[in-house]
């Protein structure tokens, strides 16, 4: 009998895991689905670089504004509620996305995704943190994020498929038929998305209650009983015991006056959040969301066909997840500190040799803006075919490069309303013209107008003429080159996944005081999205202007300081219960 109970209690333990490893899978199909879906939707949906990116931004924006709400809506609703909530939320994203005709709608679905990435990225940390022991939270948390990277994997099979399917039909050279399939493309690849998020959510309904958010809100019964689904009896009366004496003794300083003493200027408080919120912060600032959202357009301007781009990527997320992987091998044996160092150093090897390769080529670039600027039509708009006949006669005629393949990205603006165009490349014969015009470029109205640019004249804009900033023509890389970058990205995200991508989660729940712990972990979180939206919204005008080399220089230089902060000022937590960090940060033991 006791057997048969012992065998239930694992299959659940297996169960719960299993949930928020959906969870994570879900956070993962977030993240790395645009990139596959990505040159499909450039080529089909007429937005500019400007709207791509915010819709490839859109997602951390939402993450943005749920992570500031998930802590207090998780002691709110419960751990369970918010769970089931975010899986919801992606379910209703995909055919709001899928169905979109224009930039509105695809907007609005890739910000309830990132509305359920944010719930997710702050519950299921807290959750699992509240549901497991100290000897298996590093493994449970680094589940979630294996799966996460699962998720990214997945993403990148499904668009290595369409990718295939449009190598087959550009052989036939018929560009309409083309035309038609990449629009099909990006949509079936969120279609397919859809479920495992179906999944999660019928998972969610399933799981127990955090039985510690139960006692806190005075439900000792449904606590124990919670407990009783993943523990012994003995087990369960252990910690419903601690709980009671942790509740205890909170009361007693509560009663006795010593509530000053507990502001939340402490030590005890104000270290560990300073540290979740710098790593956290340093952790996006590495350019992980945009190296794997970019990553096929990253590879196509390496030098790598859109096949082989696609395969890179593909190879570029088994590398995460397999990598993750040993992480959860490692992190209860070697240590959190220890990872994090390891991880940081190498990446930012990683992102030096990537700048470098890019530099390169992008020091060969040629500015053909006034040239272009002659191209102007009277009604202020550009469209322009680019290819090897055009790229010749816009190249100086000290350029010897017009006969090898080349990119075009210009920048222009309409008064203060900068934008860019996608790179587009003179060998490509079924690529569409560039096509330049104010509604490509302005804000929709004056609210739009206010967060693209708070202080920006709106309405002289829609008068201004159009400028061109820079049209950039560069010689585009070997195979050799894209291969060499795919390896260096490789590396990359192995050092990534070892370190940063698993620590980091356990870094916000492990760090955080008890009494912190959610609002504290939403407010990082808020941070971390926050990073992460501005490079993701920044990165292809970046790109256009100064290059990819820019980029890369930069990521490694915010590592430097991820760094030094993971290698001399963060303790090591291995093994650890909560209490015991939380006494090293109030000086009761000497650092390590």
């Amino acid at each position: 009998m006791k057997e048969n109970h012992d065998a239930a209690k694992n299959r659940y333990n297996r169960f719960l895991l299993f949930v928020a490893g959906l969870g994570g899978l879900l956070y993962g199909v977030d993240v790395g689905i645009i990139s596959g879906a990505l040159p499909y939707l450039e080529a089909t949906s007429g937005l500019n670089a400007g709207q791509l990116s915010f819709v490839v931004a859109a997602v951390l924006l939402g993450s943005v504004i749920s992570t500031l709400f998930a802590g207090l809506l998780s002691d709110w609703m419960g751990r369970k509620k918010m769970m089931s909530l975010s899986g919801i939320l992606f379910v209703i994203s995909i055919p709001i996305i899928a169905l979109a005709h224009g930039y509105r709608p695809l907007v609005i679905g890739r910000l309830l995704q990132g509305i359920s990435a944010g719930l997710i990225g702050v519950v299921i940390p807290l959750y699992l943190a509240e549901c497991l022991s100290a000897s298996h939270r590093g493994k449970g948390t680094g589940i979630f994020q294996w799966l996460l990277t699962l998720g990214i994997v997945a993403a990148a099979v499904i668009g290595l498929y369409f990718s295939i399917r449009v190598d087959e039909i550009q052989k036939l050279g018929d560009a309409t038929n083309l035309f038609a399939f990449k629009d099909t493309a990006w949509r079936g690849i969120f279609w397919i998305s859809l479920p495992p998020g179906i999944l999660f959510v019928a998972g969610s309904f399933l799981v127990a209650e955090s039985p510690r958010w139960l006692f806190r809100r005075g439900k000792k019964d449904a606590a124990r009983t919670a407990l009783l689904r993943s523990r012994s009896n003995e087990q369960a009366e252990v910690e419903l015991r601690e709980m009671e004496e942790t509740a205890a003794a909170e009361k007693a300083r509560t009663s006795s006056g010593e509530k000053t003493k507990e502001s939340l200027v402490r030590r005890k408080y104000v270290i560990p959040f300073v540290l979740a919120c710098i790593i956290l912060a340093c952790n996006q600032a590495t350019g992980v969301n945009s190296v794997i959202a970019y990553n096929a357009t990253i590879l196509i301007q390496a030098g790598l066909s859109d096949f082989w781009a696609h395969l890179g990527y593909v190879f570029f997320t088994m590398v995460n997840f397999l990598f993750t992987y040993i992480a959860v091998a490692l992190v209860d044996r070697k240590g959190r500190k220890f990872l994090l160092s390891l991880g940081t150093a190498g990446v930012i090897v990683s992102m030096i040799c990537v700048g470098l390769l890019f530099h390169k080529t992008e020091s060969q670039r040629v500015d053909a803006k006034d040239a272009v600027q002659a191209m102007v039509s009277t009604n202020q708009t550009l469209t322009l075919a680019f290819n090897q006949s055009t790229a010749a006669r816009l190249l100086p005629e000290r350029s010897a490069s017009a006969a090898t393949p080349l990119s075009l990205v210009i920048i222009y603006s309409y008064g203060d309303f900068p934008a860019a165009v996608p790179p587009v490349r003179s060998e490509d014969a079924t690529a569409k013209p560039i096509e330049i015009s104010r509604d490509s470029c302005l804000p929709a109205n004056n609210v739009i107008a206010f967060f693209k640019k708070p202080f920006a004249n709106l309405a002289a804009a829609r008068v201004a003429p159009l400028k061109i900033n820079a049209a950039l023509i560069t010689p585009v890389p070997g195979r050799e080159n894209g291969w060499l970058t795919a390896i260096c990205l490789f590396s990359f995200m192995a050092f990534f996944a070892v370190g940063p991508g698993v620590c980091v989660w356990l870094a916000l729940s492990e760090l955080m005081p008890t009494r912190i712990r959610s609002n504290g972990m939403s407010i990082a979180l808020v941070i971390n999205q926050a990073v992460s939206t501005t490079i993701a919204a920044i990165f292809l005008p970046t790109v256009g202007k100064y290059g990819y080399s820019t980029m890369f220089f930069a990521f490694a230089g915010c590592t430097i300081v991820y760094f030094i902060t993971a290698t001399f000022f963060l303790p090591e937590t291995k093994g650890k219960t909560l209490e015991e960090i939380e006494e090293h940060f109030e000086g009761a033991k000497k650092p390590e």
